[in-house]
């Protein structure tokens, strides 16, 4: 709809309430069911889709009464309410209704036709959220073929559907499918509908969101940029689609550990979301869910609980305590815990979501699956190898499943079970494994991906741990290049490679050159986590040790003045 029309709903929703309450006590439930359908549009717009459900419930009776259960405009009120159902995360609730909608239309207007084919892409959606890409690909194609034979390749419910399959790929790691198609579907709507049209910039946001995933985070704010431009100009720097563009730049600045920047852009999207959308929507939610990730990987943790904390009491109240976006907050509350080393805590919330996603999604979920992940990796921390390799070995089992072996989730997986085993001193072992992530990486991700570099740093360490100091010094300079090319010099990963090489030079005995590299990590490690981040407290511990070993006691005593946890150094 146009950004008038939104705006203009915005403003007088009280009134609409007003009318909505209004029709409740007074018009009887079977009368007016096209008012009925048409209120239940603006508040499924504006994301309150519980009162949605009830007035496309009341119009459903009376389109039943009217006209029949297998009328059209019947079905189409059918399919609305799959839509709300598919929106709060009830996916059984939603498969059920639009198979109702499909079974009806599939009668009265035919397989091909394009309400019939809207069903069609609509289910594939949900398939496509409960992690069965295999199924929602199927379900597209059958959409896509009634459609291009009936509607032609360029109609924007072609080019929909089609999007919808790019998104299935993106989710599978099969990024350059995901580009091709995304760019069948720009190619489209740019002739059709105009370079700055809003499903145009969707699709130029949808290409971008790839870029991120793949790690090519300069090509992916460009995109973002052009999706922004375009925006604004459209539909205004304060409408929905406006801010989503500016919180996913964000997004990408965090991950490039630009955390100042994110924090900024998350900001100007909380104030526009809180503005026009109030402080409880989803969208709003999001936000400060955004937020909460960068104080986290501050390590300023606290904060993070606090604003996780915000999203959890808003989500439940408005989507559920076990909505796949509730559950998601409540995992990412269990990594705070994880962080701070309180690891039943940890358990304990990994424990709530995962009971949840099992649930409402299934154990074969890749959600369900990265929480089972995330349990494994407690278990690590903890020094319960064994349980830690059950569990990463579940989580395996379930993602070649559903994701395939070379899928990025997948190969994290094999990642984590590699550093138990380096973690065990079964270094064999530990690099068998890394070097199955490695070439997973490089084929699906490319060489100088975040995630490849991790692998890389993995194996240095462990040649490091062998005693193996040429090796690991080799892998970590391929790293840091890597890291310092994509990343930035101060992100907090290149960080932790220019650490791991001081720990190498300090294994060797070349002091003065560890000493050279624990200082750069660690005045860039205040710069961008602060002095108070357990991986700064590190490095300061680590120049400590190496001071008092070369006889340096006054600048060891001036650093162990700035220490708060006494324990030894780690890597």
């Amino acid at each position: 709809m146009r950004t008038v029309d939104w705006i203009f709903e915005q403003r007088v929703m009280p009134h609409i309430d007003a009318i909505t309450e209004h029709m409740s006590k007074y018009v009887g439930v079977s009368d007016v069911p096209d008012g009925s359908s048409n209120l239940g549009d603006v508040y499924r717009r504006h994301g309150r889709q519980n009162k949605a459900l009830e007035l496309y419930m009341r119009a459903l009776t009376g389109y039943e009464m009217a006209l029949g259960v297998d009328h059209p405009r019947t079905l189409s009120t059918v399919h609305q309410m799959a839509l709300v159902f598919n929106k709060q995360g009830q996916y059984e609730k939603a498969l059920e209704w639009y198979g109702r909608a499909l079974a009806g239309q599939e009668k009265a207007l035919g397989a091909e036709h394009p309400e019939t084919l809207t069903t069609v892409d609509g289910m594939a959606s949900v398939f496509d959220k409960q992690g069965q890409y295999v199924k929602a690909l199927e379900w597209y194609g059958r959409a896509l073929a009634g459609q291009e034979k009936a509607l032609g390749a360029d109609h924007p419910n072609t080019l929909t559907t089609v999007y919808g399959m790019a998104l299935v790929f993106g989710s599978q790691g099969q990024y350059d499918k995901a580009l091709e198609l995304y760019g069948r579907v720009l190619a489209g709507r740019e002739k059709a509908l105009g370079v700055d049209h809003p499903s145009t910039l969707t699709t130029v946001h949808g290409m971008a969101s790839v870029f991120n995933s793949q790690g090519q985070y300069d090509k992916a704010l460009q995109l973002y940029g052009r999706a922004l431009a375009g925006s604004e100009k459209a539909l205004g720097a304060d409408h929905p689609s406006t801010l989503t563009t500016v919180h996913n730049m964000a997004v990408v600045f965090g991950r490039q550990g630009q955390y100042d920047k994110a924090l900024e852009l998350y900001g100007r999207v909380l104030a526009g979301d809180e503005k026009a959308l109030g402080a409880d929507h989803p969208n709003t939610l999001a936000t400060v869910h955004g937020m909460a990730a960068v104080f986290g990987k501050q390590g300023q943790y606290d904060k993070a609980l606090e604003l996780y904390g915000r999203v959890l009491a808003g989500e439940e109240k408005a989507l559920g305590a076990d909505h796949p976006s509730t559950l998601t907050t409540v995992g990412n509350m269990a990594l705070v815990f994880d962080k701070q080393g309180q690891y039943e805590k940890a358990l304990e919330w990994y424990g709530r979501a995962l009971a949840g996603q099992e649930k409402a999604l299934g154990v074969d979920h890749p959600d369900t699956l990265t929480t089972v992940h995330n349990m494994a990796s407690v278990f690590d921390s903890q020094g319960q190898y064994e349980k830690a390799l059950e569990l990463y070995g579940s989580a395996l089992a379930g993602k070649e499943k559903a994701l395939g072996a070379d899928h990025a989730s997948t190969l994290k997986t094999v990642y984590g079970m590699a550093s138990v085993f380096d973690s065990q001193g079964q270094y064999e072992k530990a690099l068998e494994l890394y070097g199955r992530a490695l070439a997973g990486e490089e084929k699906a991700l490319g060489a100088d991906h975040p995630n490849t570099l991790a692998t890389v740093h993995g194996m240095a360490a462990v040649f490091d741990s062998q005693g193996q100091y040429e090796k690991a010094l080799e892998l970590y300079g391929r790293v840091l290049a890597g890291y310092e090319k994509a990343l930035g010099a101060d992100h907090p990963s290149t960080l932790t490679t220019v650490h791991g090489m001081a720990s190498v030079f300090d294994s060797q005995g070349q002091y003065d050159k560890a000493l050279e590299l624990f200082g750069r990590a660690l005045v860039g490690r205040e710069k961008a986590l602060g002095v108070n981040h357990p991986l700064t407290q590190n490095t300061i511990r680590w120049l400590i040790d190496l001071h008092e070993k070369t006889g340096q006691t006054e600048q060891a005593h001036s650093l162990r003045m700035r220490t708060h946890v006494p324990h030894s150094p780690s890597k």
